[in-house]
């Protein structure tokens, strides 16, 4: 069994000519790109988010294996689900990466292998053609993530830097996840500053901690959380923000906006 995509022809061309047309005109190699532990990418329409992943992806030497994660938006699934199945996607089939996630499951007693959360997900299906775009013999370990309290996103990072270190091959580290969703560009700008300058400082309690105490509709905190932790296990040094924008920059309605912002973790 593969996973179908489910919101191919709405956020993203269904068509792979089309598709990778569309992906090429977002990629903006403005410099040779570079290994790295991770990155932070939005999941929105590409009309709206696409130019965002493609400058920040482009900054990077994409692996064969990478593990992304994205937030839980349809409520199904246990809290931390890896998913199990091939991607059947426009561009070509995407493995399941079989042995990273054996790794995950050993050590961990928080990561429940489930697809039943990605049956319908999106936030991490927007990622794929990128990803693939820059990797043609990509592989992917798949996390939906609910709402779980700091010390489990501890847990959790660790049990994946602990697989990551045993694997045999490089991985990327990525987080979706959109910023503040449906206020002014000015409320939404300032709530996204305060938590990109925790995750620019590499500060993952700082980036959940803000997001709770001031009520941050970010959708994916907890996924970045997790990639922001892992990293720092594996090692990080430094984060650079790629772009930050909104939705207003397309649809012209600056009153109920969506953040996007793009960060590489090296």
């Amino acid at each position: 069994m593969a996973r179908l995509p489910v919101v191919a022809d709405t956020f993203y061309p269904g068509n792979p000519t089309l598709l990778t047309r569309s992906i090429g005109e977002l990629v903006t190699p403005e410099q040779p790109p570079r290994k790295a532990l991770a990155a932070v990418v939005p999941h929105a329409g590409y009309v709206y988010s696409g130019n965002v992943v493609g400058q920040t992806l482009s900054r990077i030497i994409v692996p064969e294996t990478v593990l992304i994660a994205g937030p839980n938006h349809t409520g199904y699934g246990a809290p931390v689900a890896l998913g199990t199945e091939d991607w059947a996607m426009p561009m070509g089939h995407v493995r399941f990466g079989v042995d990273l996630a054996a790794g995950m499951l050993q050590h961990s007693s928080v990561i429940v292998a489930d697809n039943t959360a990605h049956q319908y997900e999106h936030s991490l299906e927007v990622q794929i053609p990128f990803l693939q775009f820059f990797q043609k013999k990509l592989s992917i370990v798949p996390l939906v993530i609910s709402h779980i309290s700091y010390a489990e996103c501890e847990q959790v990072a660790e049990d994946i830097a602990q697989a990551i270190t045993a694997y045999e091959g490089q991985v990327l580290l990525v987080a979706s996840t959109d910023m503040t969703h449906y206020e002014s560009r000015e409320e939404a700008s300032l709530k996204d500053q305060l938590v990109l300058k925790y995750l620019l400082q590499l500060d993952p309690r700082g980036v959940y901690t803000t997001v709770t105490s001031n009520q941050i509709s970010m959708c994916g905190v907890i996924p970045t959380t997790i990639i922001l932790l892992a990293a720092r296990c594996l090692g990080a040094q430094q984060a650079e923000l790629v772009k930050y924008t909104d939705s207003g920059e397309v649809s012209g309605d600056t009153d109920q906006v969506v953040g996007y912002a793009g960060v590489v973790i090296r």
